[in-house]
Formats: structure tokens, C-alpha cells, sequence
């Protein structure tokens, strides 16, 4: 599906609505323009049409809504977020005066399938370790999924333009406001990943891609996020354990599975905010489905050459700067996913319910 970027633009009981299609195929315009037109007096425009500022697709996207933006505090949002009533009310009332910067730690709504428990199982556990225990020590951990910031604050920084060039651009977009003095805090509610594609190859695709830039941009990573995975640390602490301890290596790999597990879930359960949509199994299932799967994602990681994102190639370069692979065919294959996607009633559903959503949560947030 074509990326449709939202912009919420929230002063006091003022606000505006910034819609971004990269092209007028996109099957996200009929209903903007549908939903702008039963909705007359909520300030709401549409853009259409990227600028090219850089190899970053979201970002060409976002620039010209940005720099139309009328407010200084702008909430971005991707297409595949769910927004709830009290999501932009919380996230405000995080902007404290020494704050830039306010990020919803990513998770995933409720769906169907093994896939679907999967990826909110990862997001739930052990991206959340990571995202949490990074912010409380000040780390730049940030994800762009959903995030408030301060205009002036990114002005400084260069605007949303120059980071066109990095397809990690939330990163470095924290890093520019961190610069300036501004914290980065975290939103107490996450940002519920709503995508309809629970496809577990492509979700590993997404992996291998995150792996592949955390590398480019942290060095150190290659030899220490093996290390805060439980299966090779848990190995490699069986085996210290049997020599210096002259304990069983068998059961003190168990005993530290099950400490990790229990763990996790109750790591889950918090993020959650209550009972699982799934059941204690499926739950067990997906966690030792990830764990296990956990070395090869670093592993694939480190034997790609390249990233693919939205079927296009990069070069990703030390830095974190990207450039794009072009492939035979490219305009040919282009046009085809146009014509498949303009004619997907299911992404045309999709966009109406982002729509009403943000409506809904603006007007309690007022």
C-alpha cells in the first residue's frame, strides 16, 4: 500500500489535519477527500505528490506538509497506526518545557493469525527491553512511527529536508533535537501497529533491515546485541557454568530459558496494560518461535549487503547514510503495483478508519 503520512498540527483548541499520498494513484485520495468534504469545518488539507529530497520515501512525503505545517508542535503519524481517544491528549501533556521530542514505543493492536501474535510478542518483549532500558539511560533508541515534536526545535536542526538522506531518519532526527538540549521522552501509551500484513517472512524482511542499519549506525552492536539475546547468552553461561562452577550445563540453560520467559511475560502483560489477546500457549509459541529465530535475524544482518524497503534497494554506508540500487525494470514494476493497489478496496477501508480515528481522538483531545 502506498504510505500515506498524517501530520496533526495541536495548538490549545486549534488544530489541522495534513494528509501526504506520494502520487495521485494512490487509493487513499478518494477517501480523504470523501471524509474532508462530510467534515467541513475540521481544518483538513491533502497533499499530493512527494518532493525529493533524498532516498528516504517518508520523508520526500513529509516535506511539504511540514513546511505548510501553520502550528509549531506537530504530531507525525504513519498510516498504520491506530490512534485511540486519549492518544494525542497523553502525548501532549508529555511536551514539559525541556522537552523536544515525545515517542510512543511501538506495539501492535490485536489481529488474527500466528503472525499477527508474533510480531506483538517481539514488539511486546523484546523490543520493549530494549526501547525502555534505552531510555532510561539516555540512549538514542527512537522509532518514528508516531512521535510529537517541537517545529522551532527541528528548525534549528535544518528542517525535515536533510534527513531525507538516512533511512533511519527518526534516529537522527532525535539525535538533532537532543543536540540542542531537548530531551527525548517516552509516551506512556505505545503506538499500535495496525498493518494488515502479518506475513512472517515479510515481518523477518523488516528485521533484517532494522538489524542492518543498527549496525551501520552502532558499530558496537555487532558484538554486543548477540550478547542480549537469551539463547546465546544463555549458552554461553551454561558453559561457563558447568567449567567453573561444575554445575549441568543442560539445566542451567533451562533454568535460565525459564527466568527469561517469565520475565518477558510479565514484561508483556505491562505493556499491555492487561489481560493478552492470546492465550498462554500461543504465547509460549511465539516467544520461543522468536528467540530461537533471533540468531539468524543477526546473522542475515550481517551478510546483506544491502536493505529493501517499499521493494526498492539501498546501499546503506557507515553513518547511516543510504543510497538507492536501481533495478531494471523499476518504472515498469512501479506502475503495476500502482494499478494493483488502486484497486484494493481493502487499503480504501484501511484510510477511512485512520481517518475517523484521528478525528475522534482529536476531538476528545480538545
Amino acid at each position: 500500500m502506498m504510505m500515506m503520512m498524517m501530520m496533526m498540527m495541536i495548538m490549545i483548541m486549534m488544530f489541522e489535519l495534513l494528509f501526504s499520498v506520494p502520487d495521485d494513484n494512490d487509493p487513499a485520495i478518494l477517501v480523504v477527500k470523501s471524509l474532508i468534504e462530510s467534515f467541513p469545518k475540521v481544518d483538513a488539507k491533502l497533499f499530493i505528490g512527494a518532493r525529493e529530497v533524498g532516498s528516504n520515501g517518508k520523508i520526500n512525503n513529509m516535506v511539504r506538509p511540514y513546511e505548510a505545517a501553520k502550528f509549531n508542535i506537530i504530531v507525525i503519524s504513519d498510516t498504520g497506526i491506530k490512534t485511540t481517544p486519549t492518544t494525542l491528549r497523553e502525548m501532549v501533556s508529555c511536551l514539559r518545557p525541556e522537552v523536544g521530542l515525545v515517542l510512543q514505543m511501538p506495539y501492535c493492536a490485536p489481529r488474527k493469525g500466528f503472525g499477527a501474535v508474533y510480531q506483538q510478542v517481539y514488539f511486546g518483549t523484546m523490543q520493549a527491553r530494549n526501547c525502555l532500558s534505552a531510555n532510561a539511560c539516555n540512549i538514542n533508541c527512537s522509532t518514528g512511527m508516531s512521535c510529537l515534536l517541537r517545529r522551532d526545535v527541528l528548525d534549528k536542526a535544518g528542517g525535515l529536508a536533510p534527513f531525507g538522506k538516512y533511512l533511519a531518519e527518526d534516529h537522527f532526527i532525535a539525535d538533532g533535537i537532543r543536540k540542542q538540549g531537548y530531551k527525548v521522552v517516552l509516551s506512556t501509551l505505545p503506538a499500535l501497529q495496525n498493518s494488515g500484513n502479518c506475513e512472517i517472512s515479510d515481518f523477518h524482511k523488516r528485521l533484517v533491515r532494522w538489524a542492518k542499519l543498527r549496525m551501520t549506525l552502532l558499530p558496537t552492536l555487532i558484538l554486543l546485541e548477540p550478547l542480549g539475546e537469551s539463547v546465546i547468552q544463555g549458552a554461553a553461561a551454561s558453559l561457563a557454568a558447568g567449567y567453573l562452577l561444575d554445575m549441568s550445563p543442560l539445566a542451567f540453560f533451562i533454568g535460565h530459558l525459564l527466568l527469561w520467559f517469565l520475565s518477558d511475560y510479565i514484561l508483556i502483560r505491562i505493556v499491555q496494560n492487561g489481560p493478552l489477546p492470546f492465550s498462554k500457549f500461543e504465547f509460549l509459541a511465539a516467544w520461543l518461535f522468536r528467540e530461537t529465530m533471533a540468531p539468524y535475524i543477526i546473522l542475515k544482518g550481517h551478510m546483506t549487503h544491502h536493505v529493501v524497503w517499499r521493494d526498492r534497494k539501498y546501499r546503506v554506508k557507515w553513518g547511516g547514510e543510504v543510497e538507492r540500487i536501481p533495478l531494471p525494470g523499476d518504472d515498469v514494476q512501479e506502475k503495476k503495483e500502482e494499478c494493483k493497489k488502486a484497486s484494493s478496496s481493502v487499503t480504501v477501508q484501511r484510510s477511512g478508519k485512520k481517518m475517523m480515528e484521528v478525528l475522534n481522538s482529536v476531538a476528545v483531545t480538545s
